[in-house]
């Protein structure tokens, strides 16, 4: 004998937009300050001291560097962190309507 649940009543579930991760954030910000400036990955990852590759994955948002690798890469695109965290939190905040989560 199967047993029958009844259905829920009430409002649907509304569909909620996850919020984006900050390391998807910040990594946005400095993959469009390179590619403004017309650079390739391998000169940007040079001058920074870290391989093509992770900064590749720094820029998808795949690796959430340390403060010491996000100020090289910042250092290399001429950026300091402050203005790449600015301008990730005003990313955020516009794709979330308002509200930034950082919890690490």
């Amino acid at each position: 004998m199967s047993t029958v649940l009844p259905l829920r009543q009430g409002r649907p579930k509304r569909r909620v937009r996850p919020e984006p991760l900050w390391r998807e954030a910040v990594g946005d910000v400095l993959r469009e300050e390179r590619a403004e400036r017309g650079e390739r990955i391998a000169d940007v990852a040079a001058r920074a001291g870290v391989a093509p590759q992770y900064l590749s994955e720094i820029e998808r948002g795949r690796k959430d560097p340390s403060s010491e690798v996000l100020a090289a890469v910042c250092g290399a695109l001429d950026l300091t962190v402050r203005e790449v965290a600015t301008r990730a939190s005003g990313t955020m905040s516009r794709n979330s309507a308002g509200t930034v989560c950082l919890a690490a």
